[in-house]
């Protein structure tokens, strides 16, 4: 899991929090405490000159009252006097007007010009009207600062004789508010300073076990639940705590149970013969066990999350919905025209309490052989019938046909009698050899072996048959000189000769060639009979060992064959260890291969 950053971490939240409150409540603090000093420093500073105001006015009304002759100095020149000693810092300027608004003197010694002159500002008109004072905070246009104008009549006997305008330097007020505002910035920002390291602490404080238990978290994420969460107090995140670890601990329980139910269930489905798929509500793949990968030859990786109808290309005849109510089988046919493969599928739902659909289980069974041995089943079935009825048809006609009276003809009588005869051993052989091949079938073989020289053995089976053929056919033997020794039965290995010697003699023409061959391969001898015939159709060439196949069905029946000679031959060979098969080439001929285990000696001329 990715590590927080500070900056983002709930411990920056808390002391940023922390600190704008702090923030937040010493501006309010600084602004009403600051806009309280203004108001009280300006109120001192009007007051303070107000009260020099008045002093100055009683000396100039003196002054001004005062009866003057021609010996004693000027108005103006007693005002200036008195001007003189009231400078201050705090005062720029002060006007002494007469009560015609006529300048009578100046504290402003730069500016003495302006003594003579009429005032016309509506402050020194009011106060000389109206006798009230009057003040006014203006900016003084050539400095740019501000400045605190009064007007203040000058009264005697409630008359007014003239006016005092005095401009005060109220900048001194405002620098002194100016220093204490900086000294409230340096002392914000030390507090602010000291709060960050106390609100980091305390938050750590509360961060430190909620960090704790995001590790935690962390390591159940991956597995891990021997880890616990230290407890660090008994207040609620204590708490919190002490659930977490009670929480881990049914954690670590309940996955023990699982992975113990994982694992059973895993067990299962490794060793079913089975194929299983499970999917999910939405019917796509999330389990399926090494069985069904095999029957469906794709890979575990590749299936997941694929559709259930996809996977078992049902696309066109089933949505996942038919599947969920289907109550039968469903077969599934992925046969190809070399090699027959069949499943059958069976569907379970997987239902919670509720009746809430959660998934499908399939459950896939390989029935390509029972498919296989039932269609066998009612292949022979058939077979056998029709083997069975056609001897039968013909004996039931040649018997009806005497019973009303031809066995008096001399002349039909023994035929039909002969052809009766002959169908009834047609079936004789047919119900042996049936015997024959259920024995086969519960393995009872009952084999009795023995060392046979073979080329005796095979010598002596080919000179009864050239002695017997009634057709003009040449026998061609290519077998070693020498004794070849094998372990066989005599009796049996002579019915599979005699019925591959017999179908080469049915099917040679005319001055045709029969071949036989022994050929010696490391501990086995091969043996071939060859024939020119009509050969076989490479189609039909796998099957000839087949019971009841025939390449020409109208042709074998006709020249008495049962179509089970080569099964039956097949089954003794495989008793013997051997391996039977065939190759031909149509219009050329027909060779039959067997092997047997064989004693090899050494090789001697040819004859």
């Amino acid at each position: 899991m990715k590590r927080v950053g500070f900056f983002r971490s709930i411990q920056m939240k808390f002391v940023l929090i922390y600190v704008l409150l702090i923030l937040f409540a010493m501006q309010i603090i600084s602004v009403y405490f600051v806009n309280s000093l203004e108001e009280k420093f300006i109120a001192n500073f009007k007051s303070s000159l107000q009260e020099r105001v008045n002093l100055l006015e009683y000396n100039l009304r003196e002054g001004m009252l005062k009866e003057r002759d021609e010996e004693t100095i000027t108005l103006e020149q007693d005002i200036r006097h008195i001007l003189d000693d009231f400078s201050a810092p705090d005062i720029i300027e002060v006007r002494v007007i007469d009560e015609r608004s006529r300048i009578i003197g100046t504290s402003d010694v730069t500016n003495q010009g302006v003594v003579g002159q009429r005032m016309t500002e509506i402050a020194v008109k009011r106060a000389l009207s109206a006798g009230s004072a009057q003040d006014n905070m203006l900016i003084n246009e050539r400095t740019g600062q501000r400045v605190w104008v009064f007007t203040s009549p000058i009264l005697s006997n409630s008359e007014v004789i003239g006016a005092v305008y005095l401009i005060g330097n109220v900048e001194t007020v405002f620098g002194q508010l100016d220093d204490i505002n900086e000294i409230l910035f340096s002392a914000a920002v030390l507090a602010l300073v000291i709060t960050a390291v106390l609100g980091i602490t305390l938050a750590r404080t509360i961060t430190r076990p909620i960090t704790d238990m995001r590790r935690q978290a962390v390591a159940l994420g991956k597995g891990n639940f021997s880890r616990k969460v230290k407890v660090y107090g008994q207040d609620e995140i204590g708490e919190l705590a002490v659930t977490f670890n009670n929480l881990t601990k049914r954690l670590q329980e309940a996955q023990a149970m699982t992975e113990g139910e994982r694992r059973k269930l895993s067990s299962v489905l490794s060793y079913m013969t089975d194929g299983v798929i499970a999917t999910d509500r939405r019917g796509r793949v999330i389990l399926i066990n090494e069985p069904a990968s095999k029957m469906l030859n794709v890979s575990r990786e590749t299936v997941i999350s694929q559709p259930i109808v996809t996977l078992l290309n049902l696309e066109e005849d089933y949505s996942f919905d038919d599947l969920l109510n289907e109550q039968d089988s469903v077969i599934l046919d992925y046969s190809t025209h070399d090699r027959p493969y069949i499943l059958r599928a069976n569907f379970s739902v997987i239902q919670k309490e509720t009746g809430f659909v959660n998934g499908l289980i399939t459950v896939l069974h390989d029935i390509t052989e029972q498919e296989k041995i039932e269609m066998e089943r009612r292949e022979f079935v058939t077979n056998v019938s029709h083997e069975l009825r056609t001897p039968l048809t013909t004996m039931r006609s040649y018997l009806e046909a005497l019973a009303e009276g031809a066995w008096q003809d001399p002349d039909i009588a023994p035929n039909f009698l002969d052809v009766t005869q002959t169908e009834t051993e047609r079936m004789i052989r047919l119900v042996n050899d049936l015997l024959q091949l259920s024995k086969f079938d519960s393995h009872e073989y009952n084999l009795t072996k023995k060392d046979t020289d073979f080329i005796e053995f095979f010598n002596k089976i080919i000179d009864r048959f050239e002695m017997t053929k009634s057709q003009e056919v040449t026998f061609q033997r290519k077998l070693p000189r020498y004794p070849i020794y094998v372990t066989i039965d005599q009796d049996k290995l002579t019915q599979v000769i005699d019925n591959i010697i017999s179908n080469a003699l049915k099917y040679s023409p005319e001055g045709g060639l029969v071949s036989f061959k022994v050929e010696e391969h490391a501990n086995t001898i091969q043996v071939s009979i060859s024939d020119q015939g009509m050969g076989i159709p490479k189609k039909s060439l796998e099957r000839i060992f087949e019971r009841f196949y025939r390449v020409d069905r109208a042709r074998s029946r006709k020249m008495g064959g049962t179509g089970l000679g080569l099964a039956i031959a097949k089954e003794l060979i495989s008793s013997h260890g051997g391996h039977i098969w065939a190759t031909s080439i149509e219009g050329k001929g027909t060779t039959i291969f067997f092997t047997l285990p064989a004693d090899l000696s050494e090789e001697d001329d040819w004859e």
